[in-house]
């Protein structure tokens, strides 16, 4: 017996060999408790890490008051702090790049308005005011700010749920502009109370889903314009878009509509390959949207395609912004309806424009605050809801064209929102023309690139559960509605996160050959278990959500082990080890738990020992006293130093 447990340890101890109890006493290599600190400090550090982890106030330390207070507005106006080296060659970039994404987003804003089912200068307004807003208060250098589909079509939706957007026109705009300023409120508090990991808890896989499911939404609303229809469905689900476009085939199709609107649709799919296929030709994508409507409103106008059926802009009202501070719902039954909305629009449109900024930032390897980020975005759309705007955030397309036509800065937000003005002051009389299937077609060329096929087979491969949040909030939004959609998303990843924290992983440990490394089995074939000694690993902190199921699972781990060793006639289980190094914290119901199980393994004849349990866990277990409880000579460094002093004691 004691051959087997030594050649299991590494070998015979040789002539002269110190014992492992000696060793230990002689360097000294024990769990030692931290040093104690004071209600007060244990509470602030614990807030520090939670809200202030980056150590955002580093650069004040030992500064004079002026130079504090200059540190004070570049944290709120970074245009401060990145203007003073601003150069004309890298204004020759933002100015390039602001022209081609005022080239792309001017179509884009008037065709996302009408997602929103709001007249088609909302539009052109929300890509005059953020903009500037976000230029000023913004900390990223590629995001180009103003509507974006996916949050069109939710506003749109939720928002045509209370009102009617034809009928209550004036009312339906009111609400879109009290939903505006919530959506900012909810921005700017998540950022200036530094809670930007709240939206972390959408998932990555739940965002894909959710995206590519509103990309299919959007592109099927769109067959409306790009067909003709004019009694079409206000679901958004594709088995009602579908039954809407059937029954419309024999008597509500205009065929001149469908010419325009998949000759151009073609011509708009052939440029985003080129663009995307030839990078130098980037610019053909970014303006092949504004030639198609320049061409198209040409050729309505001289053939009076109108009177045969083509549906058309028509008038789009010129000049900019009117002030709408009074127009918000500030009281009455509608103020918690636009809460309700603006809070939805907010956090899906803060969630597109952080994961834009962090793509960029990684890129071209710049620090992104995402808590600035918030406070900049809240504020661009809290100051937008008082001048006639609606939510903006973020664009990916528009994004990718501002950093491929080479910005520097977000100047280029600045150039964009000036072409705008000048749009909105004199050339909107032009849009009359402009026929809605152009509008269709650009929608469809630029919603596209959100179905990612190939994020959605690499979450297959990596995490089976991640695929099924991803294909639910697909699914939902397709087949149901963009706010169900949305729920399932959010439901998903909560329960991914339940999950883990209430069913943590455990591992039984064995020891690699020729070394004194204890890993798992199950990854590691030929790692040994020790005779007589049960080696298990907690891979998580132990709270009252999964303190129970971590001690049951280690009792079954222990039965299992017990069952084996009576089929093979081995040593019996004498000694449980609990690998402690993952277990980062342990609550009131954790240290009932470990109580619970010391004693059902005493009933068991079975001693428990501890290995290498953090300072948090380790102040814990003496402050309980469960230290004392199994004896402060059970709990060891190692899981190495365990074994060593306990095979010796085993019972051949």
């Amino acid at each position: 017996m004691s051959n087997r447990i030594s050649d299991a340890l590494g070998g015979p101890k040789m002539e002269g060999e110190k014992s492992s109890d000696e060793n230990l006493q002689q360097h000294g290599h024990k769990v030692v408790l931290p040093p104690k600190q004071s209600l007060v400090k244990e509470i602030g550090q614990s807030l520090k890490e939670t809200f202030f982890h980056d150590d955002p106030l580093r650069s004040f330390k030992d500064q004079p008051k002026s130079k504090k207070l200059l540190l004070g507005l570049q944290a709120i106006f970074p245009i401060l702090e990145w203007g003073r080296e601003y150069s004309l060659s890298k204004f020759k970039g933002d100015f390039i790049a602001g022209l081609t994404i005022a080239s792309l987003c001017i179509p884009q804003d008037i065709g996302y308005s009408k997602l929103a089912n709001l007249d088609a200068q909302f539009g052109l307004y929300s890509s005059f005011v953020p903009p500037l807003v976000y230029a000023f208060m913004g900390s990223s250098r590629d995001i180009a700010i103003g509507p974006v589909a996916v949050v069109s079509l939710l506003l749109g939706t939720m928002l045509q749920q209370e009102l009617d957007p034809v009928k209550q026109k004036h009312d339906y705009q009111r609400l879109a502009f009290t939903a505006t300023f919530f959506a900012g409120i909810t921005q700017f508090f998540l950022g200036f109370f530094r809670l930007g990991f709240l939206i972390d808890f959408l998932s990555h896989a739940a965002i894909v889903g959710f995206m590519g499911g509103a990309a299919i939404t959007i592109a099927l609303q769109q067959l409306k314009g790009l067909l003709g229809i004019k009694n079409f469905t206000k679901k958004s689900d594709i088995v009602s878009v579908m039954r809407s476009v059937w029954t419309a085939v024999h008597h509500g199709w205009n065929y001149q509509t469908i010419l325009i609107g998949v000759s151009f649709l073609a011509f708009l799919l052939l440029a985003k390959y080129i663009g995307k296929k030839y990078r130098k030709y980037f610019w053909v994508s970014a303006i092949a949207p504004l030639i198609s409507v320049i061409i198209s409103t040409f050729c309505v106008y001289i053939t009076h395609a109108e009177k045969q059926g083509v549906q058309i802009v028509r008038d789009i009202k010129r000049g900019i912004n009117p002030a709408s501070a009074h127009e918000i719902f500030f009281t009455g039954s509608y103020l918690g309806k636009g809460f309700r909305i603006g809070v939805i629009a907010g956090m899906i449109g803060l969630t597109e424009a952080i994961a834009i900024g962090r793509t960029f930032a990684a890129m071209k390897d710049y620090h992104l605050d995402g808590n600035r980020e918030m406070v900049a975005l809240g504020s661009m759309n809290i100051i937008g809801s008082l001048s006639s705007c609606y939510v903006a955030t973020g664009s990916f397309s528009r994004s990718a064209v501002n950093n491929m036509a080479g910005c520097k800065t977000a100047v280029s937000n600045i150039v964009m929102s000036l072409v705008v003005l000048l749009t909105l002051e004199f050339i909107t009389p032009l849009f009359k023309y402009t026929p809605n299937a152009i509008l269709a077609s650009i929608i469809i060329t630029a919603v596209l690139g959100l179905i990612d096929i190939d994020a959605m087979l690499l979450i297959w491969k990596i995490d089976k559960f991640d695929f099924v949040a991803c294909m639910g909030a697909f699914i939902g939004v397709v087949f149901i509605s963009v706010e169900i959609g949305l729920l399932i998303a959010v439901a998903i990843s909560f329960a991914k996160i339940l999950l883990q924290v209430t069913r943590p992983r455990t591992a039984v440990l064995g020891k690699l050959p020729r070394t004194n490394l204890y890993r798992n089995i199950q990854q590691y074939p030929d790692a040994t278990k020790v005779p007589g000694i049960l080696v298990i690993r907690v891979d998580s902190a132990i709270y009252f959500s999964n303190s129970n199921y971590i001690r049951e699972r280690i009792l079954r781990w222990l039965t299992d082990e017990e069952e084996q060793q009576k089929k093979h006639i081995q040593t019996k289980i004498q000694y449980l080890i609990i690998e402690m190094s993952p277990v980062t914290d342990i609550d009131t119901s954790g240290i009932h738990a470990l109580e619970d199980l010391y004693k059902s393994l005493l009933k068991r004849d079975v001693q428990l020992i501890l290995a290498n349990p953090g300072p948090v866990v380790i102040d814990k277990l003496h402050a309980s006293d469960f230290a004392n409880m199994i004896g402060e000579d059970k709990i060891f460094l190692t899981v190495s130093d365990a074994v060593m002093t306990c095979a010796p004691k085993l019972e051949p």
